[in-house]
């Protein structure tokens, strides 16, 4: 599927170089939350109540990245587009767009989560370079099965810890590196753990 140009960030951009994908539970809403900010949060989506542990500098970081990097941020998570009124404002995002990963309970399929999702996110990225901010370790594995992937970095998020200066140091790196290398061969390269 092609991917349009950015809906949310600066009018100068007309089609990012990188898209900057981002992940919700493990990610920005940590198993359990120790350095930062972390504010506790319910939220209704669907009538179900859910706790979250957001930290508003969260927001602020990611949008940092895009920006200085000329990229888009998109949901990659079970969230959905929902992330926009329960995440998005609580952390300080405007909208984005979602990539569409369907519940897994709704397939026959007996694919991990894991493997879901990087199948769902491969067949609407295509050929655009991207960095996936995301907890599933098995993600990185089942993204270098799917055919046609263009360049990426899955920076693997611990779920206790959730997203850190770390984690967004490695997707900057490697994000300078694409815009200094855009015609570099596709593929992925995985970061040392820290």
């Amino acid at each position: 599927m092609a991917v349009a140009g950015p809906k949310t960030y600066g009018a100068a951009m007309e089609y990012p170089a990188a898209l900057i994908l981002v992940d919700v539970d493990g990610v920005l809403n940590p198993n359990k939350p120790g350095a930062g900010d972390y504010r506790r949060h319910w939220v209704f989506p669907n009538g179900v109540a859910h706790r979250l542990w957001l930290d508003p500098g969260h927001g602020r970081m990611l949008g940092e990245l895009a920006q200085l990097a000329g990229a888009e941020l998109v949901w990659a998570s079970y969230w959905r587009s929902r992330a926009n009124k329960w995440i998005a404002p609580r952390i300080g995002l405007p909208s984005l767009r979602a990539v569409p990963i369907p519940s897994r309970w709704r397939s026959p399929s007996r694919s991990s989560s894991g493997q879901w999702k990087a199948i769902h996110v491969a067949a609407w990225i295509g050929q655009t370079p991207f960095v996936w901010f995301e907890d599933d370790p098995t993600v990185p594995t089942y993204l270098t099965q799917q055919p046609g992937l263009g360049r990426h970095l899955t920076v693997t998020v611990d779920p206790a810890i959730g997203l850190t200066r770390y984690h967004i140091e490695q997707a900057r790196i490697w994000l300078d590196d694409l815009r200094a290398n855009p015609d570099h061969s596709a593929g992925t390269a995985e970061p040392r753990p820290a």
